[in-house]
């Protein structure tokens, strides 16, 4: 069930096809989903009984947006597991979306995540994600995707607010709406559209009830730079976390009973019935060992590894760092620590990391967050705490984070997949 991690060119090249294929937390899941699949891996579902056997795989979905992943070597031994997100900040369409005014057909949105709003205006945007329609006399979920350029974020000219460079405020409320269309003499309607998008899949749609739609930017991702030392995605806060770790749980060995989680709603903090803080990962684990006592004593022995973009140290900004804990592009991955436990790392789990880098000679950095500033989290601390499994927070070092456009290293996604391969296959965390 285990395939050679492929040569780094190649890699970024799947990578690249991934982040393309995968617009909203729907789509991510789906896409690991189909590559799971073509792996041998079975999926199973939640309202089923499972039947399981040892030196198999399987996954299950919950929401259409999380997703759990595993291989059962042995049920005695204990686990290894990796986490990380499906989804990422964006501008989610609202429920009674449809504006027109000045002639104009827009759609109102909210702010979902941290944001960093300024890069969303002027971009050539589309829209996807996840309708619920009447088909056939029952409720069914559609996944759609317009792909192609529908919207945009028009810039005020600078004629108009002559101190844009100096003091620029976006509001979220008045400012974000993208523009669609011209209104003509049929006036658009954001429910009659999905009907026409959904009738490609579906002739016999009834109606639409509701939707979750984000925008997303169509720029394709890219490998970039004069060596070409770089690549510029949306989305790579956490996707690409969610390839490599997928990649590693394929390419490592049979040996050892590994888990793989990726779960949506991190940016906007995990408090879901999908998500870290919900009880998904807990209810599996729970089927697959039963018994208190075996699951207790497993995750006695079990390690976690959170997997989360890093800050990588910005040129032009280098004083926004601890100036010990500024992690570079292309050096390694990236240890992140928090004394106030917004990451679970502690000196066991990074000592293990660490060790497991040595292993196969990929180097490793370390962020700590300016004591003067404040630090985001992530998945790691609510898998801690909800399990009770030593957990590391680590990430590969990325520029622009929130963005709708970000930009993180050629080499480092191809490295952390082989250390993370590595501690899928190692025997014992403690050698």
């Amino acid at each position: 069930m285990s395939k050679s991690l492929l040569p780094l060119s190649d890699f970024n090249q799947s990578l690249l096809g991934f982040l393309q294929a995968s617009p909203t937390p729907f789509h991510a899941t789906e896409s690991m989903a189909s590559i799971l699949l073509s792996a041998g891996y079975t999926e199973l579902f939640e309202d089923q009984a499972w039947q399981l056997q040892e030196q198999a795989g399987y996954f299950v979905r919950r929401n259409d947006s999380s997703i759990v992943a595993f291989w059962l070597a042995d049920k005695s031994q204990p686990l290894r597991l990796l986490g990380a997100h499906t989804d990422s900040p964006c501008l989610k369409v609202k429920p009674n979306a449809s504006m027109t005014d000045k002639g104009y057909f827009q759609l109102g949105v909210e702010v979902y995540g941290g944001v960093l709003l300024a890069p969303w205006f002027d971009r050539d945007l589309s829209l996807a994600g996840r309708v619920h329609a009447r088909i056939d006399g029952k409720i069914k979920a559609v996944m759609i995707n317009f792909e192609r350029a529908i919207a945009t974020v028009p810039s005020l000219a600078i004629h108009l607010d002559r101190e844009a460079n100096s003091s620029r405020t976006i509001n979220k409320q008045t400012d974000l709406p993208p523009v669609l269309a011209i209104v003509g003499e049929s006036k658009q309607d954001l429910n009659t559209i999905l009907m026409a998008e959904v009738r490609k899949q579906y002739e016999s749609v009834e109606s639409i009830l509701d939707y979750e739609l984000f925008f997303y930017d169509t720029q394709p991702a890219a490998v970039i730079g004069l060596e070409n030392e770089f690549i510029a995605s949306a989305r790579l806060d956490n996707l690409l976390s969610c390839y490599v770790g997928l990649q590693a749980l394929l390419s490592s060995g049979p040996g050892q009973n590994k888990v793989f989680v990726c779960t949506d709603h991190e940016e906007v903090g995990s408090v879901s019935a999908c998500g870290a803080q919900g009880p998904f990962l807990e209810h599996t684990i729970e089927r697959i060992w039963p018994s208190i006592e075996d699951r207790n004593r497993l995750m006695a022995n079990s390690l976690m590894i959170s997997v989360d973009n890093a800050h990588a140290i910005h040129p032009n900004y280098f004083e926004k760092h601890d100036e010990n804990h500024g992690p570079i592009i292309n050096q390694g991955p990236v240890i992140k620590v928090n004394a106030n436990q917004r990451y679970a790392t502690n000196s066991f789990t990074a000592a293990v990391f660490k060790q497991v880098c040595n292993d196969v000679g990929v180097k490793y950095q370390s962020f700590v967050t300016r004591t003067d500033l404040g630090c985001g989290s992530t998945i790691g601390p609510a898998i801690a705490s909800g399990l009770g499994v030593d957990t590391i927070d680590i990430g590969v070092p990325t520029f622009g984070m929130h963005s709708i456009r970000e930009l993180a290293g050629s080499e480092d996604a191809h490295n952390l997949t082989k250390v993370l391969s590595h501690f899928y296959e190692k025997v014992s965390l403690t050698d």
